[in-house]
């Protein structure tokens, strides 16, 4: 095999590649060998097929087989030789071929960019950490009691009223015809929250235990029936009780009535969610701002076909003319996350990081402990859907290589407290606000903090490196 760059510009380099044909023909008759010992054919034993007639019968699909092989196995080769690091997948354009002949290729590259690393000393970021008071605590202790619906029978003079529980049997009739589905019995809603038909709460209001209410609605538009969608129904509602709603003592058994061992140690969860609520959100502002610093220090060429197949994911799904109206800003956007990614890749190539199977699996165990009940729907989901895997080691590997950035980097620890949270949070979203407004009406796009800070695509997906050959 004879490989010869044919030409290179910049990040694309073009390859031409000849294989002789005595290699063709020497893997053409390992092939046949191989068949003749396991092929059937009429008029011959089982195994003892001649090459010849083998040939003759079969040789066009078995030259195509063999060429398959030999261009996966001759391309990869190229590549190694030449230590080209591929983005994406290398167009391969057939020159010459053919039985008897020298195979003669052209494989076409886009590079993946040398990168040179700068000091991660001097970006800086924030470690927060938000310190929860008693009075908090229990705030949140007592939304908590408010949404534990704790509901106490009313005597069967008192009327029902916004908040009541009703409890009923119905049946109902459109057009005065009994229909499928218009039959309930011991049905429970809570007067106010109209979660049952729009209009129908409010007409149960100031009705008693064992009252008979007339309740008219019009059936939603999306009524499993659909003839009766957007009808009009009469419900004949028989009350069978109504409660009222009971303020939850805060206690140990409240406490334990949530997992807790006491109210002490409901309070000490409690005070740890909220904490961590906001840490991961301060957290991620912490990130982007990381993230930001990093693309500035870094000069990074961007190959073309990673740029189109980002800008191809960004405008999916819109109109022409929406594409065309955003199209700087888009191209923006998928410079900077292309970058990045290349930048976080070769940082984690750099310092030898990489995911091992034990810390994907310990990842998966937190969400299976995390969603009680549903083990197996999750174990399955990521045994069934090998890219869900894949798509969670790359969070694995990002978050290892910010870690990495974070240990070599200029870090400042801040306790903070709920309302100076809330203020940070607040301004990072009107910043966010006020970029996605501006990016949809075209203005200003240079101006100070309109800067995209989503999440940014994960680097392992981004600078994945494809070893398949695409063909002209």
């Amino acid at each position: 095999m004879k490989v010869t760059i044919d030409s290179k510009k910049g990040l694309k380099t073009n390859l031409k590649i000849l294989v002789e044909k005595k290699i063709i023909d020497e893997q053409m008759v390992i092939r046949l060998n191989e068949l003749s010992k396991t092929v059937n054919l009429k008029g011959f034993r089982p195994g003892k097929v001649p090459v010849e007639v083998l040939k003759r019968q079969f040789g066009k699909a078995i030259y195509g087989e063999v060429l398959e092989k030999i261009l996966k196995e001759t391309s990869t080769k190229a590549l190694e030789e030449k230590k080209i690091k591929v983005a994406g997948q290398p167009k391969l354009d057939l020159k010459s071929y053919g039985e008897g002949k020298d195979l003669t290729y052209t494989l076409e590259i886009d590079e993946l960019p040398s990168i040179k690393l700068q000091s991660l000393e001097n970006i800086k970021f924030v470690d927060y950490e938000v310190k929860i008071t008693e009075e908090e605590t229990k705030t949140k202790l007592e939304d908590i009691a408010k949404n534990q619906n704790n509901f106490k029978d009313k005597t069967e003079n008192e009327t029902a009223v916004i908040g009541d529980l009703v409890i009923f049997d119905y049946e109902a009739k459109v057009e005065n015809k009994k229909f499928d589905g218009g039959e309930g019995k011991n049905t429970q809603i809570v007067l106010g929250k109209d979660l049952f038909i729009k209009g129908f709460d409010n007409q149960l209001v100031g009705a008693k235990k064992k009252d008979i209410k007339e309740v008219t609605v019009t059936l939603p538009e999306n009524y499993p029936k659909k003839e009766y969608a957007n009808k009009k129904a009469n419900f004949e509602c028989k009350i069978l009780n109504i409660k009222k709603p009971e303020a939850t003592k805060i206690d140990d058994e409240f406490a334990k009535n949530l997992g807790a061992k006491d109210l002490n140690d409901l309070k000490i969860m409690v005070n740890k969610q909220i904490q961590s609520q906001y840490k991961m959100s301060l957290d991620a502002i912490s990130k982007d701002n990381i993230l930001n610093q990093i693309e500035k220090i870094h000069n990074v060429e961007i190959p073309d076909n990673l740029l189109n197949q980002e800008l191809s994911i960004i405008t999916q799904g819109l109109k022409k003319e929406d594409i065309e109206k955003n199209k700087n800003e888009n191209l923006k956007i998928a410079k900077k996350r292309i970058k990045l990614g290349l930048i976080l890749n070769e940082l984690g190539e750099a310092n030898k990081l990489k995911v091992e199977e034990q810390e994907l699996k310990n990842e998966i165990q937190k969400q299976v402990q995390s969603m009680p009940g549903q083990e197996k729907q999750i174990l399955d989901y990521y045994q069934k859907n090998p890219a869900a895997a894949s798509s969670l080691r790359g969070n694995i590997y990002e978050e290892k290589i910010l870690n990495l950035i974070k240990e070599k980097s200029k870090q400042t620890k801040k306790v903070i407290s709920l309302q100076e949270a809330e203020k940070i949070l607040k301004k990072e979203h009107d910043l966010k606000h006020n970029h996605d407004h501006n990016h949809e009406n075209k203005k200003s796009e240079k101006s100070p903090g309109k800067k995209q800070t989503g999440k940014l695509k994960k680097a392992s997906k981004i600078v994945k490196k494809n070893k398949k050959i695409r063909k002209k």
